[in-house]
């Protein structure tokens, strides 16, 4: 190279930056959303990435819970509810896809994950109590039913006790949705009893979780 063109090339500037990673609206929502969604109802606040693939339990924790269908990316709630609460959160570094696109989150997985998501809270919550939810909601909504024939009934009363001209009860919509009312509220009742018997015959109803035996010698 000539001392001219040597002097050319140090002249020169070369710069140059790197583009920030922007994915896009219908995959960075949701993720969030999800997890989001599972902090709150599991209680977990220390874990901000459900879907990591890198996780790592103890034998004992493997041992002692029940995975089925899509519930591996709620493992850490599961061993939550079996009574192993020292859950942390490590970074680690993913290294950027090669090749093909991927296809685990989105709004399909969202609501998907949502709905396995308040399976677990439900049974996690009232698995062993669900009279304590059907018992509850079949209350109300009687109580709410009854109360609008109630109040029908006395409408009726009073027109008839002041030979005011009114229409049968029976043709009146509410008295259909009081009505309906009443029967949704006795079968919520019922169905929190019937899974109150269920879960006490329940073969596993007094299963607990044994962390050491000890035994004392004669």
């Amino acid at each position: 190279m000539s001392s001219q063109n040597w002097q050319h090339a140090q002249s020169m500037l070369v710069s140059g930056y790197k583009q920030k990673r922007h994915d896009p609206l219908s995959k960075t929502l949701p993720t969030k959303l999800f997890n989001a969604t599972a902090r709150k109802v599991s209680g977990i606040k220390n874990l901000h990435d459900f879907n990591c693939g890198l996780k790592a339990y103890r034998r004992e924790v493997v041992k002692n819970i029940e995975v089925f269908g899509e519930m591996h990316r709620f493992i850490p709630y599961l061993a939550k509810n079996a009574g192993f609460d020292k859950i942390g959160e490590k970074v680690v570094h993913h290294q950027k896809r090669q090749y093909g696109k991927s296809k685990f989150m989105g709004w399909n997985r969202f609501v998907n994950g949502y709905l396995d998501l308040m399976t677990l809270w439900f049974l996690g919550t009232f698995g062993k109590k669900p009279m304590h939810v059907f018992g509850f909601l079949g209350t109300i909504v009687f109580i709410i039913g009854f109360l609008a024939a109630f109040f029908l009934g006395a409408q009726k009363a009073w027109a008839l006790y002041n030979h005011v001209p009114m229409r049968l009860i029976t043709d009146s919509p509410y008295f259909y949705v009081a009505l309906t009312m009443m029967m949704i509220g006795t079968q919520l009742f019922l169905a929190g009893f019937l899974g109150d018997l269920i879960s006490r015959n329940s073969a596993g109803r007094n299963d607990y979780q044994i962390e050491e035996e000890i035994r004392c010698g004669k």
